[in-house]
């Protein structure tokens, strides 16, 4: 059995915070072309170093209104379903936002193998970003904590330079060489230089200091995924076939580009303004074009080829996915047991799932073939590899190309206006005591030299 050496806690505030602007920038101007995150809404001039005054109108972020209900009841944004017209749909009209009931795309909106391969090879060679040192913290007020975690905490942040609102990661140099995520960290800075896609946080650039490491990315104002699990307790069965379906073209990309995400759970699923999903928190993803034997992740969504410490490979991501939908139609993910890591790990590897009646029997069928300890079994991990679960009965109404360009309208919105670092959907946390940017001895200088 694994030790939680390198392992997360369950429920931890761990995940970075993100921000989908309409047109998101970077902070300061750049000299040469400013990357600019994979979002699909209409671009707008907003370079941070640059004029001033042209600066001070940002494209609008989001905006503060209380802490978010579920979206069982009205909905007041434009066009947008709430859950509960998500089952009971007013008209055909509206795109099939979550993949259930609703009009059906002619070839039954499941996408076919040759446009997927398509869509995943014009995304999967992405310009390589600069952002070693780009940044310092004169470039930023620091507003607020959005979450803390074993080796640091998020903050909200402004730009001095465009006004728009960031979140930086703040990671406490000691800390992470004391739990020996060295490695890890500097992983998560490689891995995020090299993506870009609609489902994916951006990382706009990284600085140090002779204490800690900053990451700059996205502020996504809408709140963790997690928190809107708690309020609902489970998702209809279209709501939960939604955000799997973003999931799923997340994993399809960044597979494409042999990386593994090995933490997929809600905590690091968030929602931009537009209730689209943001994966964050890539402090365990890996480039693997094989096989890797590194534990770690999250106990309850570890594949039992990882917790009986076996080589693995992509496939854990799928079983992730499995256990990701089980716990959004659930409420619970399968293998809990009393909160024991020890006894997750035993069920885990005992493999047995008790599925709940009032699963659609499509889901059960898929989760049957994500949580299978038969990697000659397990959907993702086949001859088909992602489109054999993009081909699936249960997304048989996802119009995959629509949906990568946002061309859905998300199940829920979350209350949230743009352009006034609302992070009223974020907990609130104690400030951090210890000043940022000292100068001074660096004992862990060699360690980072990509920050």
């Amino acid at each position: 059995m694994p030790t939680l050496g390198f392992l997360k806690k369950k429920r931890t505030k761990d995940s970075s915070g993100s921000k989908d602007l309409d047109s998101p920038t970077s902070p300061i101007k750049e000299s040469s072309s400013t990357p600019t995150s994979a979002t699909t809404s209409t671009p707008t001039q907003g370079s941070p170093l640059q004029d001033s005054n042209s600066a001070a109108k940002p494209a609008d972020p989001m905006s503060a209104t209380q802490q978010g209900n579920v979206a069982r009841g009205t909905d007041t944004s434009k066009n947008v379903p709430s859950i509960a017209n998500l089952l009971n749909k007013p008209d055909d009209q509206s795109p099939p936002n979550n993949a259930a009931a609703g009009a059906q795309n002619a070839n039954g909106g499941a996408v076919t193998p040759s446009s997927g391969d398509k869509m995943t090879q014009a995304q999967a060679q992405p310009q390589l970003r600069t952002t070693k040192g780009k940044y310092n913290l004169n470039d930023f007020d620091i507003q607020r904590t959005l979450g803390t975690g074993s080796f640091g905490r998020v903050h909200l942040v402004q730009s001095k330079h465009n006004q728009r609102y960031y979140a930086v990661k703040v990671l406490k140099k000691a800390q992470v060489v004391k739990m020996k995520q060295v490695e890890h960290t500097n992983d998560e800075r490689k891995m995020l230089q090299s993506v870009k896609h609609p489902f994916l946080i951006t990382l706009w650039g990284t600085f140090q200091d002779s204490k800690n490491l900053y990451m700059v990315m996205d502020f996504v104002e809408g709140g963790e995924l997690f928190s809107l699990l708690r309020k609902s307790q489970r998702f209809p069965n279209p709501v939960a076939k939604f955000y799997a379906a973003e999931v799923t073209l997340a994993l399809d990309y960044l597979h494409s580009m042999n990386i593994i995400y090995r933490d997929l759970k809600p905590e690091n699923l968030l929602l931009d303004r537009h209730g689209h999903l943001k994966i964050t928190d890539f402090g365990f993803a890996k480039e693997v074009p094989d096989i890797t034997w590194t534990l770690c992740g999250t106990p309850d969504y570890l594949a039992p080829e990882v917790v009986a410490s076996k080589g693995y490979n992509k496939s854990v991501d799928w079983w992730s996915l499995g256990i990701l939908i089980f716990e959004m139609l659930c409420g619970f993910t399968p293998f809990w047991d009393g909160g024991s890591p020890m006894k997750i790990y035993e069920n885990i590897l005992k493999g047995k799932v008790k599925y709940p009646p009032y699963i659609h029997p499509d889901a059960q069928d898929l989760l049957q073939k994500l949580i299978t300890s038969d990697l000659t079994k397990r959907l993702g991990n086949l001859h088909g590899g992602s489109k054999d679960v993009m081909n699936h009965p249960w997304f048989a109404e996802v119009t995959w190309d629509r949906l990568q360009k946002k061309d859905i309208d998300a199940p829920y919105v979350p209350p949230v206006r743009a352009g006034v670092g609302d992070a009223s959907q974020f907990d609130k946390y104690p400030e951090e005591t210890e000043a940022y940017g000292q100068m001074g001895e660096d004992p862990y200088a060699r360690m980072f030299t990509e920050f």
